[in-house]
């Protein structure tokens, strides 16, 4: 079994790409290997972050099943008094190659109170970007992203909501086979300052419980629907192995009737480049399909990488 599972782990890194790449790079994403012990762990801290099933598989993926997680609901009545404040994400225009102020101090406060929670590479102090996008309603242009991002050889985060799922399962098999990640957006794009912890924990692990049933994959990286959190919600998360994903650059990319055109993404994007940056996209833009060549292009040439989540620092 064990000589299985390394064939399996080196199988899949040479099949799957990601990382942090630069041009001339051929990256390879380091493979999770199935672990019961890691997969049953449940309020701490889960290594590795994404989790395959066996080659060979009947899902979707191709892949094996993954046994569904069995957890409780830890503090269900937030007794130790999480901040119940809803919070609106923001994360300021960076500009000059620097972070905005208000994603350091975002940052600043979930490491104050020890929560696994992202805006930015904080800790690396090199010249990275994570690409990702929130992908909700299909409608052409992801698989058209995938087509550059195969071709750039750059590694992405797609955090999908099961709509996205279930109505685009070709592209989350594929976004799966060629090695990005597919993160959990949430069952229903739920208002997490609105519901319970139960009810927080049911939208995780519906989600959760789905992709490892259908595509024998899962994944511990969260973004919160529409940014839109409290710091109750985040340790809710966090109780469940989950990091939350949030960003330092991003733009009104999501409304496909106002597209202003490819010069236009590429300048939203390319003004706002510093490093350590979590840049949020929309996959529905055809503005960001157009121009995504351009940007990695530009951004490799200012001497950025491109990483995989999996690469941010403990």
């Amino acid at each position: 079994m064990h000589r299985c599972k390394r064939i399996l782990s080196l199988f899949l890194t040479l099949l799957f790409f990601g990382g942090c790449a630069s041009t001339d790079d051929t990256v390879s994403l380091p493979a999770a290997e199935p672990s019961e012990q890691a997969l049953t762990v449940q309020g701490e801290q889960r290594t590795p972050k994404v989790f395959y099933g066996e080659q060979g598989g009947n899902t979707l993926s191709g892949l094996s099943a993954l046994p569904p997680l069995s957890y409780t609901v830890s503090d269900p009545e937030n007794a130790a008094g999480y901040k119940e404040d809803a919070v609106d994400h923001y994360f300021g225009k960076a500009k000059n190659g620097q972070v905005h102020a208000y994603s350091r101090d975002f940052q600043q406060i979930f490491e104050r109170e020890k929560l696994d929670a992202v805006v930015y590479d904080a800790k690396s102090q090199e010249k990275r970007i994570y690409l990702t996008f929130d992908c909700g309603y299909e409608n052409g242009n992801t698989a058209k992203i995938l087509d550059v991002l195969k071709e750039k050889q750059v590694p992405a985060a797609f955090f999908c909501t099961l709509h996205e799922i279930k109505s685009a399962p070709e592209l989350i098999a594929r976004m799966i086979k060629e090695g990005h990640i597919v993160g959990n957006h949430s069952v229903s794009h739920a208002d997490f300052t609105t519901i319970s912890r139960t009810q927080m924990a049911e939208e995780l692990m519906g989600f959760d419980t789905y992709m490892r049933e259908n595509f024998g994959y899962s994944s511990l990286y969260f973004r919160f629907p529409e940014g839109r959190y409290n710091l109750n919600a985040v340790q809710l998360a966090n109780s469940l192995g989950f990091s939350c994903i949030f960003w330092s650059a991003a733009y009104s990319d999501w409304d496909t009737s106002k597209q202003k055109g490819a010069q236009y993404a590429f300048e939203q994007v390319t003004n706002q480049l510093h490093p350590g940056m979590i840049l949020l996209l929309h996959s529905v833009s055809a503005d960001n399909a157009a121009a995504m060549g351009q940007i990695i292009d530009h951004a490799r040439d200012k001497g950025y990488v491109f990483c995989a989540l999996t690469d941010l620092p403990a």
